[in-house]
């Protein structure tokens, strides 16, 4: 009996997941995503708020905004298309600081990483998640490309309560597709990405606002 457990945990379980895991990743290679864990998640959270319902519409990466897609990048992660799927260097210069310093820990996520998250997830803050995301991100990378990432990240994005991706967002903020955004609106977006539940593009913080500055000079270099 001891060996037959041992056999289905080591050996039969890893097996299905490895196999299961590359098809489902495979499928989603051309297969729009339109429903993920994190919005199932969000239904639950907000099953009691009146009128809650999940707002999102997918579009080709060629139907945003090349602002946006910039905007997004000098955002969240510079190096986007250079790593693979990781930024080493950011990583190690974060826990060295908090070696020597004792600087909190920083998620370093890049986009490939929060992709996963958001795509395979429910974006829990535990161990095991952050193992299963570095394995789905591994996947991506190998299987999707840059490019698919990008897509999938900018159609699935948290936006605001119920608000899922950028064209939702375009639409819900400014009144146009997420192609017809300016430099300005699109980085009023980033802005927000890191809490977009607390933060509003049409109402940034001083810190925000600071931020969005920031980016602003950034993307017209």
């Amino acid at each position: 009996m001891g060996k037959g457990w041992k056999y289905w945990i080591f050996v039969r379980v890893p097996f299905w997941f490895l196999l299961t895991s590359i098809a489902l990743v495979t499928l989603l290679r051309w297969v729009p995503v339109r429903y993920t864990p994190v919005m199932l998640k969000r239904a639950f959270q907000f099953r009691q708020e009146p009128g809650y319902h999940s707002e999102q519409e997918w579009v080709s990466l060629d139907e945003f905004s090349p602002e946006l897609i910039k905007a997004v990048i000098l955002a969240e992660d510079q190096k986007f298309w250079k790593h693979h799927g990781f930024d080493w260097e950011e990583i190690r210069m974060m826990w060295e600081s908090h070696r020597q310093e004792g600087a909190r820990v920083r998620g370093c996520s890049t986009i490939s990483q929060q992709t996963a998250k958001n795509v395979f997830t429910f974006g829990s803050p535990t161990i095991i998640r952050k193992g299963l995301e570095a394995w789905w991100t591994a996947l991506i990378e190998v299987i999707w490309g840059k490019e698919r990432i990008m897509e999938v990240y900018l159609n699935v994005v948290e936006m605001g309560q119920g608000l899922y991706g950028m064209q939702a967002a375009a639409q819900k903020y400014y009144g146009v597709s997420a192609d017809e955004l300016s430099a300005k609106e699109s980085v009023c977006l980033a802005v927000c990405l890191p809490e977009p539940l607390r933060y509003s593009p049409l109402n940034l913080s001083g810190k925000g606002m600071r931020r969005r500055n920031q980016l602003i000079a950034s993307l017209q270099q």
